[in-house]
């Protein structure tokens, strides 16, 4: 073999990695942070380092049991609770949970988060289940073990791990920080237990809400397909899939929409859920505002509509837009190209001629990313209203749950009566580092790789050791770049135990999934469980995929799909056979509630629950102001007149956000306020999660900062007197010895006038 030569860029590469490598083993040597309580909001501690791992989630307090509200059980239909929650967490010193793009930080908030719930239970209370969708990148193993850990403090056995799923939408513009395995904490940045505890409490009190709101009332189900919406982001891997059975569909993705419609016995709206396949990737790896993207705007859209003279967040009505077998399924339909020369390249390594995979990007319709969400949101919006106004099909029958923990490292797969296969030790290929058409990575990596370069492999090797033989030959044809499933310290860098569930509501199935189920893999996984179903007694069953559930272990293609090693492939962690090993378990479990025997099954190994982890990488310090200036002081004011369709700015002498995420004393960053001149008051009119405002936070040296607060004055805007306010924490510490505190502060412009017409 010829002598490998460096180029310039590899060569920066190589001392680029061994300088990150010094300094994350100077952190991993000297920092942690202890396990999220309540009482402990601080991100930074001791310093020092344990592996101690406890196997359940933070001890809880002694149990106070909330009783269900009292209603009568002579009716048909069910029991529906609704509820929605803030669990957006820290807007700035984060990192975006999503893209994996090194510098892609939080600086300030498009639109809050939101956890919503859905609690249906029989009439007479003998089975119930919970549906939390969580505008979130995905729900971490350490997430749902402290939910339902806090949920067995308040209701005792009434919500558990078989039947409440968590789900995240898998948007990529919210914080990270909520992480257990290293490989995700490193991703992060560190643990943030400041947006862990902010997201756990937001997810728990929107169950209380709908608990609390439970009210009797009837389900009915629609499906219909969404038309322009989406791509398929690796139609090379999914022509690997047989012709034969590529024949039976007619599009690479799955366009169907299932919509459950939930309404009182009077008929009146509590909410919706949907289930959809498509990535939340309109907002892309340049944006730093923390926000729902396509599907949080559709869910945005809808609640306004239906809650109307209400802030967005607030009304009763509840709109849940959760994600699907969304795996290789892009919303930026106008495909890839080279942004460098305008050409395709939608090829089978979607590369450009001059600059590489580094310059293959999909786009969407709009004219900037904040345009194609909306776009794209709209459509998805403009069918589910659809369906929900035209659903008719009601649906009955019992309520039934089924959960096992298993180890996904270790599932012996029975292909036919004399040949069995098994999943591997996580490992992730080459083809990961490259990232998609949705989001390149900028390194030197391209899908479809496999082979091992030995550059990489080198430095892979002088960093964390070789990867064994036994990994190496499992994952075949993936050539292992990371081999996380051999790697420990300072804890595992990926799961071993994840979940598999099935919830079902009369003929619907609710497959939890922990992970992303490419298009291919989704259908082959719903047939396979509505068969089963079938085969025990229970025919016609509507079987979704609920993505995200759970806990995250990356992707999951086909065994044919991942012979191309695109990038969903390399993600397939547990190796070329997790699909059919999911198959099988998920089959188990259609059996066990179809047969009654799901009490006769094993829970499986119960997951950890760490301790101790790395602190975040940003360190706290103390805001301040510039000399003469408090905090909130206006330094750029608005102008005296606005037009609709122009944008009011102001920019505050600002504090840190993050401390926002620790004392929440306020519950919004800013307001715009209309004067009413019939009572002399200021009116809110938004808030900031409303879709036409954006928060901006610019970092200064030595504790200061600016919050510029920017109004995208709407054609809707009633024209008036109008002022934008802006609420903030800052942190102060007057001796070095003692604890900082956090203080609420707030501003307010000067008014303003919006008209019509100049």
């Amino acid at each position: 073999m010829a002598k490998r030569t460096f180029s310039m860029l590899e060569s920066f590469l190589i001392f680029l990695l061994v300088v990150m490598t010094a300094i994350t083993v100077a952190l991993l040597s000297l920092l942690f942070i202890t396990s999220g309580t309540i009482e402990n909001h601080k991100d930074s501690g001791i310093h020092g380092f344990s592996t101690t791992q406890g196997s359940m989630a933070t001890q809880s307090s002694p149990v106070t049991l909330i009783p269900d509200p009292p209603f009568p059980n002579n009716f048909s239909g069910y029991y529906i609770g609704v509820g929605r929650a803030d669990c957006t967490g820290q807007v700035a010193d984060i990192a975006l949970m999503g893209y994996g793009k090194s510098g892609q930080n939080a600086r300030g908030l498009l639109t809050r988060l939101y956890s919503r719930a859905f609690i249906v239970a029989e009439p007479d209370g003998s089975s119930r289940m919970a549906f939390i969708t969580i505008e979130i990148g995905m729900v971490s193993q350490r997430l749902r073990l402290e939910v339902l850990n806090r949920l067995k403090s308040k209701y005792g056995s009434l919500y558990r791990r078989d039947n409440v799923i968590l789900s995240g939408t898998h948007t990529h513009s919210a914080p990270a920080g909520f992480f257990q395995y290293t490989l995700f904490v490193l991703a992060s940045e560190g643990f943030s237990n400041r947006t862990f505890e902010y997201m756990v409490s937001g997810i728990v009190k929107s169950i209380e809400m709908a608990h609390t709101n439970m009210k009797p009332g009837k389900i009915f189900i629609n499906k219909g397909n969404v038309a322009g919406v989406q791509i398929n982001r690796s139609p090379f891997s999914y022509l690997k899939n047989p012709p034969s059975e590529r024949a039976r569909y007619s599009s690479n993705t799955d366009k169907e929409m299932v919509v459950l419609k939930m309404v009182n016995l009077n008929g009146e709206d509590l909410g919706l859920v949907s289930w959809f396949a498509i990535h939340p990737v309109s907002m892309n790896n340049t944006n730093h505002l923390v926000n729902s993207d396509n599907v949080g705007y559709a869910a945005y859209l809808l609640e306004q509509e239906k809650n109307r003279g209400h802030l967005p967040g607030q009304g009763p009505f509840v709109a849940g837009f959760a994600s699907s077998n969304l795996g290789d399924v892009s919303p930026n339909i106008l495909g890839p190209h080279c942004v460098n020369t305008g050409e395709s390249c939608d090829n089978p390594n979607s590369t450009c001629p001059i600059g590489g995979s580094s310059m293959c990007i999909a786009h969407g319709p709009g004219h900037d990313m904040l345009d194609s969400t909306q776009i794209i949101g709209r459509m998805i919006y403009q069918k589910a209203k659809e369906l929900y106004t035209s659903a008719s099909q009601e649906v009955s029958g019992p309520v039934a749950a089924a959960h096992q923990w298993v180890n996904m490292t270790d599932v012996t797969v029975q292909v036919n009566a004399t040949h069995a296969v098994k999943t591997c030790k996580p490992a992730l290929g080459y083809s990961f580092a490259a990232g998609t058409i949705d989001g390149v990575s900028g390194l030197n990596f391209t899908q479809g790789t496999t082979e091992g370069d030995p550059f990489w492999d080198t430095i892979r090797d002088q960093l964390l050791g070789r990867p064994s033989e036994e990994i190496k030959e499992c994952h075949k044809p993936k050539p292992i770049l990371l081999h996380t499933g051999e790697l420990t310290k300072p804890h595992p860098w990926h799961p071993d135990i994840v979940d598999v569930q099935i919830i079902t509501i009369g003929s619907l199935a609710i497959a939890a999934i922990p992970g992303e189920f490419t298009t291919m893999s989704g259908r082959r996984l719903r047939e396979a469980v509505k068969t089963e179903f079938a085969l025990y007694g229970i025919r016609n069953m509507t079987v979704v995929i609920s993505g995200l559930c759970n806990v995250y272990s990356h992707y999951i293609t086909t065994y044919e799909e991942y012979q191309a090693q695109r990038y969903e492939a390399a993600s397939t962690i547990y190796g070329p056979h997790t699909l059919s090993a999911y198959i099988q378990l998920f089959r188990a479990l259609a059996k066990a509630i179809a047969t009654d025997t799901v009490a006769n099954m094993s829970s499986g190994p119960e997951p950890p629950f760490f301790k101790q982890l790395i602190a975040p990488f940003i360190l706290n310090i103390v805001d301040r102001t510039p000399i003469g200036k408090h905090f909130g002081d206006v330094l750029q004011p608005p102008r005296p007149k606005y037009r609709v369709g122009e944008v009011a700015a102001v920019t505050f002498v600002g504090a840190n956000p993050k401390n926002s995420a620790e004392n929440q004393t306020h519950v919004t960053f800013l307001t715009v306020e209309k004067y009413e001149d019939s009572t002399a008051t200021w009116k809110i009119m938004y808030n900031d999660a409303s879709w036409e405002t954006k928060f901006y936070w610019h970092k200064g040296l030595l504790g200061r900062s600016n919050a510029t607060i920017e109004w995208h004055i709407p054609d809707t805007a009633q024209p008036g007197i109008y002022r934008i306010r802006y609420f903030g924490h800052n942190r102060k510490q007057d001796q070095l010895l003692k604890p900082a505190v956090i203080l609420p502060f707030e501003g307010t412009s000067s008014a303003f006038e919006v008209v019509t017409t100049y």
